[in-house]
């Protein structure tokens, strides 16, 4: 499914003040792309998130899915966030059928299924664990499967590896990039990590500091697999950087009152070293 944001305006009100939180978002995710967000904490990605979710509205604007307007929750359009939020009393299994079972899928059907999905992710071994005795990683895996086996037509990917170390990080996109191969959902992900970013997505938003605008887009046509150490990554990763060093330039003036200079943002980043920086 295709999203469109048209002149999207969200701002939030609490007692007699009004924070500006978009700022005339216009962006669009084709079927079948993977698209990621990149900005300064507080610029809105997580906002934008929500509103195609349908978890917020926005202040102004349209939200279109297939050309329709996003009027509220839809299965066709799950949720991964940062953390994995799973059922406590529930195994991986009872995790992974649980929106199955909300959905009405009989139950011969809803355990096939939910089997198929955890196997796409490598924890056949641990259907009948327990979340308290998987791993961060582990965890993010059973929650990834939770949500593709609803099949939705767009995966929303709020930072959900953010809190796990590199080599996990890196195993798990690895995965991710396999499943959206095979299953060619429309993805848009939020991430702080540049080389994240340019090793999963087809184009990267960079979106600017509070109220957060499109500040610049980068199409990335390296073919994939991707290799960190690839030219073209680097060449993007640079320009990413250098936009991202200014928002926060701007952020830390504005909290300061004074001009605050990032020069490693001005610059070419080394390589072997730019694409393990994030902001």
């Amino acid at each position: 499914m295709r999203v469109e944001l048209k002149h999207v305006f969200k701002s939030f009100s609490h007692n007699s003040s009004t924070l500006e939180v978009l700022e005339d978002i216009n962006l669009t995710v084709e079927e079948g792309e993977f698209v990621c967000l990149l900005g300064p904490s507080g610029c809105g990605k997580s906002t934008i998130i929500h509103l195609i979710a349908g978890l917020e509205r926005p202040t102004s604007g349209n939200i279109l899915v297939a050309g329709r307007p996003v009027d509220g929750p839809d299965p066709s359009r799950t949720v991964v966030f940062q953390e994995a939020a799973l059922f406590p009393w529930l195994s991986v299994l009872g995790n992974v059928e649980f929106g199955l079972r909300m959905a009405g899928i009989p139950p011969i059907k809803r355990r096939a299924r939910a089997l198929e999905y955890i196997r796409l992710v490598h924890l056949s071994k641990f259907i009948h664990a327990y979340p308290h005795q998987l791993s961060g990683g582990m965890k993010q895996r059973a929650a990834i499967a939770r949500a593709l086996a609803l099949q939705p037509a767009i995966l929303l990917l709020d930072e959900p590896f953010a809190a796990l170390d590199a080599q996990t990080r890196s195993v798990l996109q690895n995965e991710l990039m396999e499943i959206w191969e095979l299953a060619r959902p429309t993805i848009l992900f939020v991430t702080h990590n540049v080389r994240e970013a340019t090793g999963l997505a087809d184009r990267v938003y960079v979106i600017s500091s509070r109220p957060g605008q499109i500040r610049d887009v980068q199409t990335i046509q390296v073919p994939r697999p991707r290799h960190a150490e690839d030219a073209a990554l680097l060449t993007h990763q640079r320009k990413i950087l250098e936009l991202l060093g200014e928002e926060v330039e701007k952020v830390l003036q504005d909290e300061l009152g004074e001009r605050v200079h990032f020069p490693e943002a001005q610059h070419a980043v080394p390589p072997g070293h730019a694409h393990g920086m994030h902001l």
